[in-house]
């Protein structure tokens, strides 16, 4: 193998045992500890887009039961051959690889390090880094409280900008421009989840042109649906629903159509175009049936099975009626099942709140206040800092709801006003808040 570069080795090594590319990622995050690697990574190293750093050699060692200097001889050719060179032993580039299960706090410091003087010109590693952290925040946002994400979002998008600032090779510019886009997200979500829809709109742009910048279509579709989603919040629900109609036509994999046909979906039931609603509600389904490869990187740039079901619950109780009540029902219970069958990492929390609020709506409208309780048994009783701004509207909105005539002389609608009023209160306070907002 003196002549093999590291491309070849690694395609090699997977072939030999029948594995995807994909399941060697598997198999490297479960040494890792992590889930930040991903097949589409693995590919890249296949194709020598990117050389696999000494501490991710390390790794890959173990994931096929070789030595190392196998991999690092691998690349030394692999270098050779780009003009690259290698590093001598002892010499190798400080890598901020996370421990298996914590970050500590010295890992911090040599990540922060690492891209302090990578400022003028990010390496490799440096890139490698920020996409792996990018990776496991954009999965911990789902189902973490937000306090203990919000700051380091903003700590690692102004440190991409800053590395931007500076000088890189191409690609590497560009990955920059789809982390940087998908920091800029983040923080989108996170101003969405407090009710700073302004805020919100503002990074939405930037992730756009950053994703604009890196020609990553996959990321334009994708904050067209936050930017849909910021126009459904505030009222804009024609608009809401064309925002997300238009981020189609971007040519984009993964689970982004089904996303865009939801989206669409939830708007034009609340613009009270109820043929439109039930067509785009099809399209998501048929766009899940064609899905042909998994979501990069998951948690929040995915959009699994379990929260397609809860956006439809929404969107068919926006419609009204017994049936479209009971299909609401339906939907919500099934989105529930499935986040609970998950992994505890992947069951988000605010998905789970609204599903349990468009359950207790729905038994609400078919005059089941027992049902009614049972389902907002599960709200009343989570955190309330863990409920966005969003829960709070619907909770307000289901509180309006039961101060209705036909539930005046009701002790048990009584009850759950006042529960639901005192929840509101406590979830809108600003002990519920971070501190400050991201900007």
């Amino acid at each position: 193998m003196g002549d093999t570069g590291i491309g070849e080795l690694l395609v090699r090594l997977r072939t030999d045992r029948g594995w995807t590319q994909q399941r060697v990622a598997d198999e490297y995050n479960a040494l890792e500890g992590r889930s930040a690697k991903t097949g589409k990574e693995m590919g890249r190293y296949e194709r020598e887009s990117r050389i696999p750093v000494p501490y991710t050699r390390r790794y890959l060692a173990k994931v096929f039961g070789v030595d190392v200097a196998v991999l690092d001889r691998a690349a030394t050719v692999s270098k050779r051959r780009r003009g690259g060179g290698e590093t001598l032993p002892g010499h190798e580039r400080p890598h901020a690889g996370p421990t298996a299960n914590t970050v500590s706090a010295d890992a911090v410091a040599s990540a922060d390090f690492a891209r302090f003087i990578a400022q003028s010109n990010a390496d490799e590693a440096v890139v490698e880094q920020m996409e792996a952290d990018v990776a496991h925040l954009a999965r911990a946002y789902v189902s973490h409280p937000l306090l203990e994400l919000y700051v380091e979002i903003k700590r690692l998008r102004n440190g991409v900008f800053e590395l931007l600032r500076g000088r890189q090779h191409p690609r590497q510019t560009t990955d920059l421009y789809v982390a940087a886009s998908r920091l800029c997200g983040l923080s989108a979500h996170v101003c969405l989840d407090l009710g700073d829809y302004s805020s919100a709109a503002t990074h939405a742009r930037t992730a756009r042109a950053c994703a604009s910048a890196a020609g990553h279509e996959g990321m334009l579709a994708w904050v067209r649906a936050v930017e849909s989603l910021i126009a459904y919040w505030t009222g804009r629900y024609e608009q809401a629903a064309g925002l997300a109609r238009a981020a189609r036509r971007h040519r984009a994999s993964g689970s982004i159509a089904a996303r865009l046909a939801s989206l669409e979906a939830r708007s034009l039931a609340l613009a009270g175009d109820e043929a439109g609603a039930v067509a785009a509600l099809a399209d998501a389904d048929r766009s899940r049936e064609a899905m042909s490869c998994s979501d990069e990187p998951p948690g929040l740039f995915a959009f699994p099975a379990a929260k397609q079901f809860a956006y439809a619950g929404t969107t068919y109780l926006a419609m009204g009626g017994r049936i479209h009540t009971r299909q609401a029902i339906s939907a919500a219970g099934t989105a529930i099942r499935l986040y609970r069958g998950a992994e505890e990492d992947d069951q988000s929390v605010g998905d789970l709140l609204a599903a349990h609020v468009d359950l207790a709506r729905g038994h609400l409208l078919l005059g089941e206040l027992d049902g009614t309780e049972a389902m907002l048994g599960y709200v009343l009783d989570s955190p309330p800092e863990r409920m966005s701004a969003s829960i709070v509207r619907r909770l307000a909105a289901l509180c309006r709801e039961l101060s209705g005539p036909q539930y005046g002389g009701a002790a048990q609608a009584a009850h759950l006003r006042e529960r639901l009023q005192y929840t509101v209160v406590l979830a809108a306070s600003p002990a519920a808040r971070p501190p400050e907002l991201p900007t």
